[in-house]
């Protein structure tokens, strides 16, 4: 991928979707390894609205959360794969262990995660309540995971 998008491009779309009434979506994740999971999963968030922007995790963020052996793939190849798809509008690399700083200056309307998420324990959420936003956690698929799909590599 020649160019990939920076936070402040982004924050900039997203401005002027905004200016325009257009519904910008959020939700963040690994997405090491992506799976039919995932792609539906994204699918419905996107259908929430206008935009979907989606955060990223950086190597070393996953490193801290899963362990030394992951990320399987890079943070620039799990960047070009989602960008890919048609349901994501902007994806963008985040290196904290919450998306709680991104959450803030993208200020979603909605806020989602799978449904592996508590609405309680979604980061973010208060903050996005606290203008009005909505936060849902979407429906969990059972018997996809990417740590699940590494283990069976694995075996």
């Amino acid at each position: 991928m020649s160019h990939l998008p920076d936070l402040k491009s982004v924050l900039e779309c997203i401005a002027e979707h905004t200016r325009r009434k257009e519904t910008v979506v959020f939700t963040n994740g690994c997405f090491d390894v992506l799976h039919v999971g995932h792609v539906r999963y994204l699918s419905q968030a996107r259908g929430l609205g206008d935009r979907l922007v989606v955060g990223i995790n950086t190597d070393q963020s996953i490193k801290r959360l899963k362990g030394p052996l992951r990320p399987i793939n890079s943070e620039n190849d799990r960047l070009e794969v989602l960008l890919g798809l048609k349901a994501v509008d902007y994806a963008i690399l985040f290196d904290e262990d919450t998306p709680e700083n991104l959450i803030k200056q993208i200020r979603p309307q909605f806020l989602v995660k799978g449904g592996d998420w508590p609405v309680e324990k979604i980061v973010g959420a208060e903050f996005v309540r606290s203008y009005g936003g909505t936060v849902l956690a979407l429906p969990f698929y059972d018997g996809y995971s990417s740590t699940e799909t590494i283990s069976k590599m694995q075996r």
